[in-house]
């Protein structure tokens, strides 16, 4: 049953569809667009913040210029001290924050590698209350501006979404991101596709649709088909990781099985039982992702192994 919340808003949009749909549908975008509060959602959540805060003090912060506002980037250097230790870049998903990644980001420094832990705007300590495809990939080139090429990334929800949008160079005015191999962890292939579930959820009528369609189009730069990652990992054909919860109710499992066969270079893990968040800091699924952007291939065939 939809919550009260969802009830008025959904009540609200019909009323002002009658008025004006381009009015209905820029609105609409906005508030697709619009960030959760940085607060952790119950008591849970806020220890688990605690204790990647706590993960995270020996990291040094690094605030990154943007078009708009900043972004900021958590550096944990290399325990070796090695120059030419490799270097990783860790995103989180919409709602989410460095913190929450925090054990993903120490599992890979434990590889002898160098972790950066991104904050998109919107997000963490970041700038903003705002964020969208465009945005959150302006970030992650940054990034990589600052701290120099990535040799693997992770993206998680939001985020690989975004990775992809970055390294498939979508956005033709932002240079692409250059790492050589990608982890996806629970992230949408089709933002078409989640677009199109935001505008059913608040009831959005072809018109308001239509309209939210051309705001985006006229703000990110690019048709909502456009943003496919399957098409990103056809086109660049890079070693891919993708890793996915069956059991995952936020982002439809749908989504990872989209990219088989797509490459020979794309390699999938089922991570059944870890859902959507509980995943990123599942022991084996951290081990899965640190061996694949250290270069080790063959470890995992498409739809062949599971973690269960």
């Amino acid at each position: 049953m939809p919550s009260f919340p969802l009830k008025v808003t959904r009540l609200a949009f019909a009323q002002l569809e009658k008025v004006s749909p381009t009015v209905a549908g820029r609105i609409a975008f906005e508030l697709f667009c619009r960030t959760p509060s940085r607060r952790p959602k119950g008591e849970k959540a806020r220890q688990v913040f605690i204790a990647g805060r706590s993960r995270l003090r020996q990291a040094s912060t690094v605030r990154l210029a943007l078009t708009r506002g900043m972004a900021a980037a958590h550096h944990l250097s290399s325990q070796s001290g090695s120059g030419s230790a490799p270097r990783f870049l860790v995103v989180h998903g919409w709602g989410s924050r460095a913190e929450y990644l925090s054990e993903m980001a120490l599992g890979l420094r434990e590889t002898g590698a160098e972790v950066v832990v991104l904050d998109l705007p919107g997000h963490g300590a970041s700038s903003g209350r705002r964020l969208d495809l465009k945005i959150a990939a302006e970030a992650i080139v940054a990034a990589e501006r600052h701290f120099g090429r990535f040799d693997g990334v992770v993206g998680h929800s939001f985020g690989g979404a975004a990775v992809m949008m970055a390294a498939g160079r979508v956005f033709p005015e932002l240079q692409p991101l250059n790492a050589p191999r990608i982890a996806l962890i629970g992230s949408p292939s089709s933002m078409g596709e989640v677009f199109n579930g935001f505008a059913a959820m608040v009831g959005l009528g072809r018109g308001s649709v239509g309209a939210m369609r051309n705001r985006a189009m006229d703000l990110v730069g690019a048709q909502v088909e456009d943003l496919d990652g399957v098409a990103v990992a056809r086109r660049i054909d890079r070693p891919l990781l993708v890793v996915h919860a069956e059991d995952d109710k936020e982002v439809n499992v749908g989504h990872a099985q989209r990219y088989i066969g797509v490459s020979p270079h794309i390699r999938h893990l089922w991570a059944n039982g870890h859902g959507h968040r509980r995943i990123v800091s599942a022991p084996e699924v951290i081990a899965a992702v640190a061996s694949f952007l250290a270069g080790a291939e063959g470890v995992l065939r498409a739809g062949d192994r599971k973690v269960s």
